[in-house]
């Protein structure tokens, strides 16, 4: 197997020299030039027919839509409303009934 790869690599070289082909040079035509006077200069040629006009092209593909917008800055808090009416006082309540004799009366404090 290491043979072959040797072997195939100098067959490339060999192949890819082996293609080499000398350079053409093309000689230029020589110019020859005829002695005597020149001639009379030849008729004006006629006018070209007019060019015919542009056909319009098709309308382009509508655009993609845009990309969506940030958000908004948030809106400033509101003014502070007016005070409301001072209410009406209330009812007097009922006057409550006096304590029976013998009744204790037990006022037990909350812890805070």
């Amino acid at each position: 197997m290491k043979y072959a790869i040797v072997v195939a690599a100098v067959a490339a070289a060999f192949a890819l020299t082996a293609c080499e082909r000398p350079t053409v040079i093309t000689p230029s035509p020589t110019v020859v030039t005829v002695p005597g006077p020149a001639g009379p200069a030849g008729a004006t040629g006629a006018t070209g027919q007019a060019g015919s006009a542009a056909m319009k092209g098709d309308t382009g593909a509508t655009g993609g839509t845009g990309a969506t917008g940030t958000t908004g800055a948030t809106g400033g808090t509101g003014a502070t409303g007016t005070t409301g009416a001072t209410g009406s006082t209330g009812a007097t309540g009922a006057e409550g009934s006096t304590g029976k004799p013998g009744e204790t009366v037990v006022i037990v404090p909350t812890r805070r």
